[in-house]
């Protein structure tokens, strides 16, 4: 039985210019702004929700299922996927179109300006998670809205429970939209500021917008997380991490931690406690996938921070 991972699919291109935005940049200027920054370095990475949260639920074991939408230029990716082992049999390629990417300059200062161009994610509403097989857990990550839209409802019609993540697609998405998606889910998942702004869309409190489904996550960064489960709130530690390194996809490696404990029946409690093991590996390392732990050393951070036997 497969956890079908709905998302994006993107490439980031991440550059860093060695001097600061404010020096090149005139306050009394920015009405007619023609700024061009030096960037000597430059990396490619695999990216987007739905990769991201794939390849974190490979190193674990499990054997996603991706649905998503991608571009001509999705050739590398693709051939990425198969060298981990990933199916391809939901990524839908649509003509005319590129990959999702992100184009990422940063600082000194860690200040960045990003340019994002959705591409062939706009139209990830082509895809109907009804005609995925053996799908025992879903989750609807950041994507094109109306995308996220159909497959929350696709997940409801099937009767296939799944996890709401609206993250940066909350500013798209309406108040209606957001409640409409609670409701059909069975978990939800965000961080601190999402929880706010989500709370400031619906006009409702966190517990009141908890009360929708049976657990509401909500990450904290190195706080850990809170859950709202049943009735209950349970504070979930940060594991230590060897190193802080690149934040990015952190949330997302922790998404397959969820993921991967709820598909094998374990509970909100110890699936959290995986998950925070997964963000503290991710954050040691640039990119989103990029972690390369074994199941044993997963298993080793886990009893080292909880103090009981992950597998």
């Amino acid at each position: 039985m497969s956890i079908l991972v709905c998302g994006s699919v993107a490439y980031d291109s991440i550059m860093v210019f060695p001097d600061r935005f404010k020096h090149h940049i005139l306050p009394d200027q920015i009405h007619i702004l023609n700024v061009s920054f030096l960037v000597p370095d430059m990396r490619r990475e695999f990216g987007g929700c739905a990769g991201n949260i794939a390849y974190s639920l490979k190193l674990l074991g499990s054997d996603p299922l991706i649905m998503a939408t991608v571009g001509e230029d999705a050739g590398p990716y693709r051939a990425r996927m198969r060298a981990l082992g990933l199916r391809e049999d939901h990524v839908r390629e649509v003509p005319g179109t590129f990959t999702a990417q992100a184009f990422i300059t940063t600082d000194l200062d860690d200040n960045q300006i990003t340019a994002f161009h959705p591409g062939a994610m706009f139209h990830s509403h082509l895809n109907d998670v009804r005609e995925a097989q053996g799908v025992r857990l879903g989750i609807v990550s950041p994507d094109g809205a109306d995308g996220m839209l159909r497959h929350a409802a696709g997940f409801a019609e099937a009767g296939v429970p799944f996890v709401f993540d609206p993250g940066q697609a909350l500013p798209i998405l309406g108040s209606e939209a957001l409640l409409n998606c609670l409701q059909q889910a069975r978990y939800c998942t965000v961080n601190d500021y999402e929880a706010r702004l989500m709370c400031d869309k619906t006009g409702r409190s966190e517990e009141a917008l908890a009360r929708e489904v049976e657990a509401l996550v909500v990450t904290l960064g190195a706080e850990g997380s809170r859950i709202h489960w049943r009735g209950e709130l349970i504070h979930v530690p940060a594991v230590p991490a060897t190193a802080v390194i690149d934040p990015t996809g952190c949330g997302d490696a922790y998404r397959a931690g969820l993921l991967h404990g709820l598909v094998n029946d374990w509970g909100v409690l110890k699936s959290a406690r995986l998950a925070a093991v997964m963000g503290a590996i991710k954050i040691a390392h640039r990119g989103g996938q990029n972690h390369q732990p074994t199941r044993a050393d997963i298993a080793a951070r886990f009893a080292a921070a909880f103090g009981e036997e992950l597998w």
